[in-house]
């Protein structure tokens, strides 16, 4: 089966250079191309295309409220091509929420070595958001004020009451990583959450501009508080630290806790950051006192790291097939036998409490 992809972006340079990359893969075809939402519009009636690329700021009409309208009136599988600016990562996390399946950067047009490994990933991520669960967000992203919102944090966390003992605070870890429709789920699991939690560290792929913005949206929404990790710092409970962009995220312990520890070394999976780099310090540095939960995402990263926390008595969770984005990541885990339960989005935050409060037992804590 071939992929029809229909690429709408202001720049005809862009439009050149997308086209003839994703052309390159034998089963994909760019079926049009636009040089805006309105003429976008009408291709999509014409051309029936399976995925979108949509750049964001364009003539005529925003790349967002296009995405908007198209989610509302016609949802269909949308991969954002970003520019690398603090404005254009803010306005992709927003595409997110709206309901883009996953993003790129724009590719570097001066770097032209670099353009094989931009083909491998804009190819990929077209195939998979092909075949990926459209999630209904746009409605309720748009519809959300910040009134309501408020209210939904100040409420108490469902079952949350009585909160976890200081030993569990201090001596447990959450570990989670998560690739494709991640920025949504890490986004729906740590908003269940009580401000009182152990320390939680994060692994999503995204690049280094992206996850500084990224970490500033989930602290301006969850009890928790989001930063992005740095080199050396101490793990606190009630923190959630998300892997910058331009480094692997390892945990050590340390006297009286666990430290934050970062690396510029190879991509491992083909991921700098990689959810396996994480779960292996935890298996080796945390054991029994994590807990480590793999959410969407296409691939395989982090299942071989979740199956060592499993074998060092850590607690293992994986997102279901009907409530994922992308069913990769979790179902690698699942199929190699790392995972303690599988559970719906919307049931991770109070499996993962559930655990901490003693709930399960597999592992001697």
């Amino acid at each position: 089966m071939t992929i029809k992809v229909l690429v709408v972006d202001d720049s005809a340079l862009m439009r050149s250079l997308l086209s003839e990359v994703i052309n390159s893969a034998p089963d994909l075809e760019v079926v049009g191309v636009a040089p805006d939402p309105i003429a976008a519009r009408e291709m999509i009636k014409t051309l029936n295309p399976d995925v979108l690329t949509l750049d964001i700021e364009m003539p005529r009409m925003d790349g967002l409220d296009f995405l908007a309208r198209l989610m509302r009136l016609r949802p269909m599988p949308v991969v954002m091509i970003s520019s690398l600016t603090k404005r254009g990562s803010e306005a992709t996390l927003q595409a997110l929420e709206l309901g883009a399946v996953d993003f790129l950067p724009k590719p570097k047009l001066d770097l032209p070595a670099g353009i094989e490994a931009y083909r491998v990933e804009i190819c990929d991520k077209i195939r998979a958001a092909c075949s990926a669960r459209l999630q209904s967000r746009g409605a309720a992203a748009a519809s959300m004020g910040a009134s309501s919102l408020q209210r939904e944090l100040s409420a108490p966390v469902p079952g949350s009451s009585g909160g976890l003992p200081e030993r569990v605070l201090q001596e447990r870890l959450v570990l989670i990583g998560a690739s494709t429709g991640g920025t949504e789920a890490i986004k729906e699991v740590l908003c269940s959450l009580p401000a009182q939690m152990p320390g939680i560290l994060l692994v999503q792929h995204m690049p280094e501009m992206f996850t500084a913005s990224f970490a500033k949206r989930l602290d301006g929404l969850c009890r928790v508080r989001v930063k992005e990790a740095e080199h050396g710092e101490r793990v606190m409970p009630g923190t959630a630290y998300l892997a910058p962009g331009h480094s692997h995220l390892s945990v050590r312990r340390a006297a009286g806790g666990y430290v934050c520890e970062l690396a510029q070394s190879e991509p491992v999976n083909r991921h700098r950051p990689a959810v396996d780099v994480l779960f292996h310090s935890a298996a080796s540095q945390v054991g029994a006192h994590g807990v480590g939960v793999i959410l969407t995402g296409m691939g395989k990263d982090g299942a071989q790291g979740l199956l060592a926390m499993h074998k060092a008595g850590a607690w293992t969770i994986g997102q279901d097939q009907d409530s994922c984005v992308v069913y990769g990541m979790p179902r690698e885990a699942a199929s190699i036998g790392a995972l303690d339960e599988v559970v719906s989005l919307k049931d991770v935050g109070q499996r993962v409490l559930a655990r901490l409060r003693g709930g399960e037992r597999r592992g001697k804590v």
